[in-house]
């Protein structure tokens, strides 16, 4: 087995993956009956600090500070329960709380109970990854340092000798929000009845495979449950700290619905007035893990009035008790497994208030006044300016923090269009479009000159292994050459009105759709002229993040466009950046026939090149093998080159984006990065913030 001793490879900051072991049991020693001295990040009192930052077990924490911690609970957690439909009646904080809580250090103080977190997206599942991001609880996560993975809701793991199989060690006597016991099988339901099973999610998504292929998962009792892997993957463990995917699912109460666990499983559902079993589950956990899936509340309204619950449980921070076109509103669970150096159970902040507003300027003005607890997804830097105007008089602050993602374009290389196909299959022709951006403009117009002009890699930050050169392949300004390519490959004015044209004469015009929730408007105006200073006609126009995503999936696209980049430690667990169509439908992708190609087995689309082959057996490889190995640095280098060179995704400015949070929001911490990879506020620990008037 692995040894227990916490290792930190030396990868750069925000790619890091940290493998290492850990177990913790209830110790029988007796420590001094002393009250607990409330240890903070910026004051320890003393207490060395745990096996990993900012956080102890709880026997760890008796030990090392010398006495026993005892647990308090928040004085309203009574009313708030009331609230969760289908809960029960509350219990004793005794009987909630696990036998083995997390401790967390605070970053600056104990907090208060109370208060409400005011935030903003720009609609469902568009821009709900602020708050939200302290709901995405996982096995484990990472340590705001961004290289360290930490215990969550796993207290610890273990690794075999060969990356084949992952043991997670749970929580004793963690329930869920309703009361009900968390434990192994919940992860075996997740992975067994939802993960994999086609009738829940139809094509399995690829960051539950290991090359393509999925794991076994075995309950070892009920609080050890363990993954068998058909490949070595180190990287699994990455993957289970910073995606939204959780790793379990409640049985309970979804199995109840589902006929491989439950026999009565459709007549239960058919009680309630679904089809079936299936169409139940739909109805709580949606067609993907993706956490922001509306609720029955807002799909399913009509039935309501029969459901058990109008959320299913949860082990986050908060749990959803309204939901509508309007918004959401949220209020703390009562069973969370996280307590501070006081004792005091988590979270402080008592309730949460979504409200989903679709346009731009009323999002901008609600900032401005400081209406808004924090935001940071669908903010841009074009946004800073006028913040920094009124963060004073408005009560917040809003800093610019280095983003993981950049924006790219890539053209469909796959477009239904057959004229339009043979010019974008062209690597001459992207090779034009790319140096035809003037990129030192984009980042002087708009990101204020506080950008790095970079070609797309696939990783970001740009891990040691790689040749510099490559993020600059072709990302040079140099409209002459564009012109040259262009000519050379027959994309011509042929009728003489200004505009180049496709092979057969007929016109090219770019239909450049540019979703509100992606990039600046501005940034893709620029390009637009960039494009058309070479004789390349297009129009630019903004439509909704769905419509985006619509139009995309369905092949409708010219030219994609959206924020890419992933760290190294995402990569280490999620390959589908190296596999067509190069990412899910959430984010950008291109080469739609291609990924249908693969799909069907080749009975529909179009096969995929050569060079597209060789990525998919490389990012395989490289997850196989162990960060940081020759092995894994030369299929690294391997996968760079064969993406870059052939510009399947057109890199153009690496740039800062605001990170804004109200003053009265405490134990806020100073970001490393505005990265959307790390789940936004993920790392930092949201449970902890609290609000203070």
């Amino acid at each position: 087995m692995k040894s227990l001793k916490p290792v930190k490879l030396a990868l750069p900051v925000c790619a890091g993956i940290v493998l290492m072991t850990a177990q913790f049991g209830i110790s029988s020693v007796a420590y001094a009956a002393a009250k607990c001295p409330t240890v903070t990040v910026a004051d320890m009192k003393g207490v060395p600090a745990g096996m990993y930052p900012q956080q102890y077990e709880l026997e760890e924490f008796n030990r090392l500070a010398n006495c026993t911690l005892r647990f308090n609970a928040n004085p309203a957690i009574a009313k708030l329960n009331k609230q969760i439909f289908g809960n029960p009646k509350l219990p004793p904080l005794a009987d909630r709380m696990p036998e083995e809580p997390l401790v967390v250090a605070p970053y600056d103080s104990i907090g208060k109970y109370g208060g409400t977190f005011d935030a903003l997206s720009n609609a469902t599942e568009s821009g709900t990854s602020d708050f939200m991001a302290v709901r995405h609880v996982n096995l484990v996560r990472y340590s705001d340092d961004l290289e360290t993975i930490v215990p969550n809701v796993a207290k610890g793991w273990e690794w075999n000798d060969d990356f084949t199989q992952l043991t997670f060690f749970l929580r004793k006597g963690q329930k869920w929000s309703d009361g009900a016991p968390f434990g192994a099988e919940d992860v075996e339901f997740w992975y067994e009845n939802l993960a994999i099973d086609t009738n829940v999610r139809e094509k399995t998504k690829d960051y539950v495979l290991v090359g393509g292929k999925p794991m076994t998962v075995d309950v070892i009792d009920a609080q050890t449950v363990r993954f068998n892997l058909p490949s070595p993957k180190p990287g699994l463990l990455s993957h289970f700290a910073n995606h939204y995917a959780q790793g379990f699912q409640p049985k309970h109460f979804l199995g109840q619905w589902h006929p491989a666990v439950n026999p009565d499983a459709d007549a239960n559902a058919q009680k309630l007035g679904f089809e079936n079993g299936y169409a139940a589950i739909a109805a709580y956990y949606g067609s993907s893990d993706w956490m922001d899936t509306p609720t029955p509340m807002l799909t399913n309204s009509d039935k309501l009035a029969n459901l058990p619950a109008h959320a299913h449980p949860t082990l986050e921070s908060h749990i959803v008790i309204a939901e509508s076109t309007e918004g959401r509103h949220f209020v703390a669970n009562p069973y969370f497994y996280m307590v501070d150096t006081a004792g005091n159970q988590l979270p402080y902040i008592n309730e949460q208030d979504e409200v989903f507003v679709g346009n731009a300027e009323v999002r901008l003005l609600k900032l401005m006044n400081g209406e808004v607890s924090f935001k940071q997804q669908a903010l841009n830097l074009d946004h800073a300016p006028v913040l920094l105007e009124n963060q004073e008089k408005s009560n917040f602050t809003m800093v610019l923090k280095p983003e993981v993602a950049m924006s790219t374009f890539a053209f469909n290389v796959t477009s239904e269009d057959l004229e339009k196909r043979k010019v974008f299959g062209n690597l001459k022709f992207r090779q034009a479009m790319s140096v035809a951006i003037n990129r030192d403009e984009i980042n002087e117009v708009v990101f204020f000159g506080t950008g790095t002009v970079q070609q797309y890699i696939g990783f970001s930050p740009t891990p040691s292994f790689v040749d510099k050169k490559w993020t600059q392949h072709y990302a040079q300004f140099d409209p002459k050459l564009a012109n040259s390519l262009l000519d050379e490959i027959g994309v011509k004015d042929v009728d003489g009105d200004g505009w180049r044209d496709l092979l057969d004469g007929s016109p090219l015009v770019l239909n450049l759709q540019v979703a509100t929730q992606s990039m600046s408007i501005k940034q893709v105006e620029l390009i637009g002229q960039h494009w058309a200073a070479v004789g390349i006609n297009n129009t630019v126009k903004e439509v909704t993040t769905d419509e985006f995503r619509s139009a995309m999936s369905s092949n409708q696209l010219d030219v994609t466009m959206y924020l890419k980049g992933q760290p190294l430690a995402v990569i280490l667990g999620i390959s589908e950046l190296f596999i067509p169509p190069y990412d899910n439908y959430f984010n950008q992708r291109t080469a739609m026939l291609w990924g249908e190609y693969l799909d069907s087995d080749g009975a529909s689309g179009v096969k995929p090149p050569a060079w597209a082959y060789e990525m998919i057996e490389d990012i395989s490889a490289f997850q196989a093998a162990t960060a940081g190995t020759a092995e894994s640095n030369r299929v690294g280098q391997k996968l760079v080159k064969n993406l870059t060179e052939h510009l399947l995704f057109i890199g153009t400015v690496k740039s800062a984006s605001p990170v804004y949070h109200h003053n009265t929001l405490k134990n806020f911490p100073e970001y490393k990065t505005a990265s959307y990879a790390y789940y936004r506020s993920y790392p930092y620990r949201g449970p902890q913030w609290y609000i203070a008037k």
